[in-house]
């Protein structure tokens, strides 16, 4: 059975102070539902989360990471310093890093592989723009975003990836796709794994949406039966709100 999971993707928010005061609210927030929930802090800020929720049953993810194992990339991170610190998920090709950083299939997936080969879990983004949209092109822009970086791995390799289904048009516009078309999409997505790998595989894969996701409709987008989570922004930073949308389920 696919796992119901709720990830928050702080982005770029949080000093060291508001990320422990956060982390205090949502180590005390109840979770009625059996969803895994993920939190994603900026770098700065990953060993301390991990050590605070060391005990709870948060897990914490990375929001990027580069694909060599070490070298002359000042900056960057590797999957290896990660697991280094306890941090065994990582978000990859969210939308911001393929519009603000110039990140290509190919590239992510470079990132992907070295994340695998780290034994780290992938929760690989990939979604239209308004453009695509409305040229009704979205599904030949998410059918080639996963087939680039993720039709080259092997279904054994599958257990380790999360897909997340993020239309940019919906990310932080407070526009979001209406249950219904998050349901056509994801079912898409679902029957592309189906006739690329097997049904088993494409039974057991969680897709989430990201798309401003907030507590008020998340009940009914995860009611959808091929949704199976949320890759959640600002809803996220509010422990209150997280967990209103973590219980939607």
């Amino acid at each position: 059975m696919r796992q119901k999971i709720v990830a928050g993707n702080w982005k770029m928010n949080n000093d060291l102070s508001q990320t422990e005061a956060l982390l205090t609210k949502l180590k005390k927030a109840t979770k009625t539902s059996d969803s895994e929930v993920v939190v994603a802090p900026s770098f700065t800020n990953l060993w301390h989360a991990f050590e605070a929720l060391r005990l709870s049953d948060i897990e914490v993810a990375a929001q990027n990471m580069h694909y060599a194992e070490k070298g002359a990339f000042t900056g960057e991170v590797s999957a290896k310093m990660l697991r280094s610190i306890g941090v065994g998920t990582v978000i990859l090709g969210h939308s911001e890093r393929r519009a603000y950083f110039n990140e290509t299939d190919a590239l992510l997936a470079k990132k992907v592989d070295a994340a695998l080969n780290e034994n780290m879990r992938v929760i690989f983004c990939f979604g239209e723009e308004l453009k695509d949209r409305q040229a009704g092109n979205q599904e030949n822009i998410v059918a080639s975003q996963i087939k680039n970086a993720l039709f080259h791995l092997k279904s054994s390799q599958w257990k380790h990836i999360i897909l997340a289904y993020e239309p940019v048009w919906a990310i932080g516009t407070g526009e979001t796709a209406s249950p219904e078309q998050a349901q056509d999409m994801h079912a898409f997505i679902r029957s592309l794994l189906r006739d690329n790998y097997s049904d088993a595989l494409a039974d057991n894969t969680s897709i989430l949406y990201g798309g401003s996701v907030k507590p008020d409709n998340a009940k009914e987008i995860f009611s959808k039966p091929d949704v199976d989570g949320g890759l959640i922004g600002g809803a996220s930073l509010n422990a209150k709100d997280f967990f209103a949308i973590v219980n939607a389920f």
